[in-house]
Parts: structure tokens; sequence; C-alpha cells
């Protein structure tokens, strides 16, 4: 097995290291090179020869920003991965560089135990760069192991990151686990397909009332594609449930905006959910329907997580199961766990239309695959074929 080669760029000594020691803690994954600056960064790609890059936004020389226009311009192909601010302007900036091709970002944390703090996004870094850098390592000759071996070691760092915080915050701060405490990829056994489980729905698709779509890792640029190619005579609203952090999907619902035929908002508690309008459940907070007398409206709640996710799209197509029935659509997307998967296939036992993204497109084939499983997808659909997809069967069941 190949491993996947990072290249990290961060003005911050400090940040270089912990996110370089995260990389080469993790089996199948291997830093190819450091960069303080964006022009630092350009001069060392050639000799580093990454499948990813781990890109800070502020840096001297050559920021974030300058750096991607600098990467369109030499037509440079490597998936680059945000370190984000969370501050509000991080935001804007963050979108800024989704817009100027970054495949997607990560929070990374500040002020003060930066330290321990790293470990609380360690998580999510392995996942990305398994996620993105796997895709283009694999497109370009290397045999690198499937997402579900990362998603092992995550698991495992996590269960015994928590029994370390339980001995206190100093502990936790000199906690490393090395290669030695994980399984080798050559031990990896690759899960097996399962056959999908047949649902007999409790009725007929009737007339689609609502589009709700539920999407994780690699969904900012996937919903750009899908929402600039969406029918502008569309009739139903959509809502829209991306897992991302608080801060940032404000940001976002601008950003698909600007670019979306139809009108996009962040979801606010208590609107009446119209025709022809996107919905992006907001950071942090669960999105779903509420019925009443006069219609349906947009309801916003902190309840405790699902799945590891708030917003989670279980939580907004159990709503839609429960009010719509088989009066909706229902589209599971790219994405890593099973988040959706569970309520997709109650909406498909209810009657509802439901798609789901194909393997080949999906950056990860985990929420769409396990929902495939459980019987929840009636059509697999490749992502640039999506915008169609929706379209056409809103079209034909209005």
């Amino acid at each position: 097995m190949d491993d996947i080669s990072v290249l990290v760029c961060d003005d911050s000594a400090l940040m270089r290291n912990l996110i370089g020691r995260i990389v080469d803690e993790t089996t199948g994954l291997k830093v190819c090179g450091k960069a303080e600056n964006g022009q630092d960064l350009l001069d060392k790609i050639p000799q580093c020869n990454p499948d990813v890059i781990l890109l800070d936004i502020e840096m001297p020389v050559m920021n974030g920003v300058e750096f991607l226009k600098k990467r369109k311009e030499q037509k440079i192909k490597v998936p680059v991965i945000i370190l984000s601010s969370v501050a509000t302007e991080g935001a804007k900036v963050t979108m800024q560089c989704l817009e100027l091709g970054a495949s997607d970002f990560i929070t990374k944390p500040g002020g003060s135990s930066v330290t321990l703090k790293i470990a609380d996004v360690s998580s999510e870094i392995i996942e990305y760069i398994a996620s993105y850098g796997g895709a283009y390592a694999s497109a370009h000759g290397k045999e690198i192991p499937e997402a579900d071996f990362f998603t092992q070691q995550v698991k495992l760092r996590e269960a015994q990151r928590q029994v370390v915080l339980k001995k206190g915050e100093e502990a936790a701060k000199n906690f490393t686990i090395q290669k030695t405490d994980l399984p080798a990829s050559s031990l990896w056994n690759k899960p097996k397909l399962k056959e999908p489980v047949t649902i007999t729905p409790a009725r007929s698709g009737g007339k689609i009332e609502l589009i709700a779509i539920g999407i994780s890792t690699g969904g900012p640029n996937a919903l750009r594609d899908v929402f600039k190619m969406i029918d502008p005579r569309l009739k139903q609203p959509v809502m829209v449930v991306q897992h991302m952090p608080a801060g940032f999907t404000k940001e976002f619902a601008a950003s698909l905006n600007n670019i979306c035929p139809l009108t996009v908002t962040e979801g606010v508690d208590g609107e009446k959910i119209e025709g022809g309008h996107v919905y992006i459940a907001p950071g942090g907070y669960h999105m779903f329907v509420e019925h009443r007398a006069d219609g349906n409206y947009v309801k916003l709640s902190q309840d405790e997580q699902r799945n590891g996710h708030r917003p989670s799209a279980d939580v907004l197509f159990e709503s839609v199961a429960k009010i719509y029935q088989n009066n909706a659509l229902g589209v599971i997307m790219t994405g890593m766990g099973r988040d959706g998967a569970a309520e997709l296939a109650e909406m498909r036992k209810q009657g509802a239309y439901t798609l789901g993204q194909d393997q080949a497109s999906s950056i990860v084939y985990g929420m769409p695959k396990v929902a495939f499983e459980l019987g929840g997808v009636q059509k697999q659909v490749p992502l640039m074929q999506m915008a169609d997809e929706i379209s056409k069967l809103a079209r034909e069941h209005c």
C-alpha cells in the first residue's frame, strides 16, 4: 500500500508541527513537506509532489487566497483543504477560497492551549486528508486503503483519547498514539459490500411538495455544482443539511445564492417554508419541519447531536417522513459516516422518492453507501447529473 502525501502550509511553526505529528502518526499518511507561506508552498509543490495540501489563510509574503489564485493560473490540480479561523471575517474568506477552487475547510483551534485543542480536530484532519488526498492519489496511480481504513483509526484514536482525558488535562497534553499502536494497512480487511435491503413502500409516490438533502464531506463544492445547475423554475422548497460549523453556514448560503437561480438563505427558526426557496441548516442547530394549521415552518433546535452531528440529516429526514410521507424527495450525497441513512430509508418506506450520489462521484461514499444498503436509495446518480435528476422528478411530480 502507498501513503497519501501531505504538504502542510502555515506560518506558525507550532501549527505545522502539531498537524505534521497528527499526519505522521497515522498509518497510511505521511508529511512530504512543510511551507511557511504561499510562495514557499508554490516552490515546494514540484519537489514534494503532494496528494493534498493543508493551507492556512493568513500568512506573510503570499496568503492563502493569493496562493489559490496562483494555483488556478498555473493549473495545479492538487486538492487544497483550508485551515480556517472561526471568526466572521474568516468565514467570508473561507467561502472565497472555496469559490477559488479549495476543496473544503477545517476550523483550526486558536487562543491558549492550542496543543490540547488540536486533538479536537485531529479526527477531522485525518478524515479530510484521507478523503480528498485519497481520491487524488488513487486517480494518479497510487494504491491506498479506502476511507474506512482511516475511519477505523479515527475511532480508535478517539476512544483512547477519551480514556486519557479522564485522567486530566496534563495527561491529555502529553498523549500521543504511535503507529505501532494501530493496525498495519496490510492487516486491514476491506468491508464487503452488502446487498441492499428491499423496502416495500406503504404507499405510491405522490406529488413532491418538498426536497430534502443531506450531505457532508465533499459537500461544499458538490452543492455548488448542484445549485448552479438546478432548474430556475423549480416550484418546491429545498431544505439542506450540510455538516458545517457554526459561523460558516450564513456565508455558505450567501455564496450559493450568488450562483443559484433560486433564493438561498440560512434557515431561520419559525419562518414559513416557501416554494422555490433553498434553506441551509445553520451550523450548530438541527433543522427540521414543523407542521402548523396554516402550513409548514422551519424549526431549529440545539438538541443533542445525532450520529455525531448537529445539524443532522437524520433529524431533517425524520420530520419530512412524518409530515410529508410520500409527497417528498429525499437526496443523500457524499459524506463520511451514516448520518441520514436510516431516516432516508424511513422516507422511502413512507413512499417518498429518493436519490443517492453514486460511488464514483462521491468524495466519500459513506452516507450514500449506508443509505443504499438500508434500501433507502431508489436510484444512484452521478454528481454532474444530480441537478437534472432532481429537477426532472420535481417537474414530473409537482
